[in-house]
Formats: structure tokens, sequence, C-alpha cells
């Protein structure tokens, strides 16, 4: 037994990482977009044709199963990528960014009644500090203006949760399908747009390493990680692609956060990662695994007890 808690707590811990390197990595995104000048669902689909390209290296024998769960995810997947890129062309990258951290409430919601993964009142907590960290350290750069952007950015925030709910759905079989399936049918659409601009050579440079870095990797990590942490704690982790974002801009542009935006990172950066501590040695989900795992182990006539 002490065996299987190590095995659970190493998977989850693992998860936990994977989780934070993908956010990461997804963070250079509001940098990159707002430096390709195409059509927003061109730049959707062509990134999202060279992560197809990544994801099917990562997954070479790919199971198309159709179920409601593998196809919802694929469809929320498309309509986050098309609603984010051009909620960030249409608006400032701080409203499209805060707007899209709405998701978290959603996802509790949708987790609780879905996937009957309870909703502590630490969780209501968390997303509520996170949330203000969030305001604070978007405050001097929020824009009232853009309103078509403001809501293409809240409804990608709905699009993630949907994304989240259902390849959490998946968590016993392998959820990369839904994203592989996802980022073909975003090519399929945004590809043709590019008849409205044509990207020159930078462009192009940067639409390979998004597509490399920014998505096709990340997204390798996170449909690995899902399996292993609830819903809600994917959303909270992921938290910091937003705080990441200005620190990108910073590194390469040298522009420097306000004395809000550090005490709002600071917020959100710490509640983070305690609640990534919390996470990696809670418990619960172990305790469930590990019966799971012993209730297998005493059902199966090949393990019986020789003395």
């Amino acid at each position: 037994m002490a065996g299987n808690s190590k095995r659970v707590y190493s998977e989850k811990s693992k998860s936990i990482l994977l989780m934070l390197i993908a956010s990461a990595l997804w963070s250079t995104g509001g940098l990159f977009i707002k430096n390709v000048n195409a059509h927003p669902l061109a730049i959707a689909g062509v990134r999202s044709a060279i992560a197809a390209v990544v994801i099917f290296a990562a997954n070479r024998k790919p199971k198309f199963n159709w179920s409601l769960p593998q196809i919802g995810a694929a469809l929320s997947y498309v309509g986050l990528v098309f609603l984010f890129v051009s909620a960030t062309k249409l608006t400032t990258s701080a409203n499209a960014i805060l707007l899209q951290f709405t998701s978290p409430i959603y996802v509790a919601i949708l987790g609780a009644w879905i996937l009957k993964e309870r909703v502590k009142l630490f969780d209501w907590i968390t997303i509520s500090i996170v949330f203000g960290g969030m305001v604070l350290f978007f405050l001097d750069k929020l824009d009232p203006r853009g309103v078509l952007g403001n809501l293409l950015a809240i409804g990608s925030g709905v699009c993630f949760a949907l994304l989240t709910v259902f390849m959490r759905m998946q968590k016993d079989g392998s959820p990369m399908e839904s994203i592989l399936l996802g980022n073909l049918l975003t090519a399929v659409i945004g590809i043709p747009f590019i008849a409205f601009g044509v990207p020159d050579a930078f462009d192009w440079l940067i639409l390979l390493v998004m597509g490399i870095l920014q998505l096709g990797i990340p997204y390798v990590l996170y449909s690995r990680a899902i399996k292993h942490v609830t819903a809600l704690e994917s959303v909270l982790i992921s938290g910091i692609e937003p705080i990441l974002n200005p620190f990108w801009v910073f590194l390469l542009i040298g522009e420097v956060p306000g004395p809000l935006a550090l005490v709002g990172g600071c917020i959100v950066f710490v509640i983070v990662t305690v609640r990534c501590i919390i996470s990696a040695f809670s418990p619960s989900g172990s305790r469930k695994a590990i019966m799971v795992t012993i209730s297998k182990d005493s059902t199966d006539p090949s393990r019986k007890d020789v003395r």
C-alpha cells in the first residue's frame, strides 16, 4: 500500500509540474500574437496546423472514438483559440487575459455538476484571491473600450472551462486526441483567411515558434497532466500564465510593470504556489486511487495470497 501511495503522489506532483511548464509556455502567446501582421483567424489556423504536427509526433497512433467528451473538447478548443486570438487583436492583452481567466468560476460550477469533483470553501477563497490579484495586476492597463474584444475574451473563458471539463472526463482514456482534432479543425477553418493578408518572413518565423513552443508542446504536457489533477486545480495552476506574460515583455522590450502590477503578481504567484503544494500533498485523491488499486488487486485471481 505504501508503494501505491508513493506512486500516486509522484504522478500528482509530476502532473502539477507539467501544468506549470505548460502555463509558462502559453504565457508567451499575447506577446507573439500582437506582433504578427495577419488576420486573427489566419494566425490561429497556421499556429494550430504547426501544433498539430507536434502533437501527432507525440502521439503517433491517435485513437478517435468520437465520444461526446472527445468531440466536446475538440470543439471547445476551436472556440477557445479563435476567440482568444480575435480578442487579443480587438482589445488590450490585459483585457483579453483577465476576462479569459473568469474560467475558474465556470469550472468550479461545471466540475461539481458534471465531474462530481467537490469544490471546497478553500477553493472559492483561492479563486477570489487569485482573481483579485489579477485585477490589481492589470488595473492600470484595463480599457473599457473594445467591447467586442472584451465579449470575445469572456467567451474564450467559457470555452477554456468547457475544454477543461471535457478533457477531465477522459482521464481514464487518452485526451490528447481531442487536442489533435481541435488543432486540425482550427487549421482547416483558419488557414483560408491568409487571403486577407499574407504574413511576411518574420511573421512566419513567429508563427512557427508559436505553433511549436506556445501551443504544441504545452498542450502535449497539458493532455498528460489533466489525467491526474482536478479540473479546478488545472485552471488555478494556469493562473501563472497571465502573470508571466508581462515578464516576457519586460525581458524582450524593457517595459517595467507598475507597483500595483507587482503587488497583484506577487499575490497570484504566492497563492498559486501554495495551492500547488497543497494539491501535491493532498491525501484525498491519493486515498481514492489507492483504494481502487487495492479493490482491483483483491478481485484478481492471479494475485491470491500464497503462504
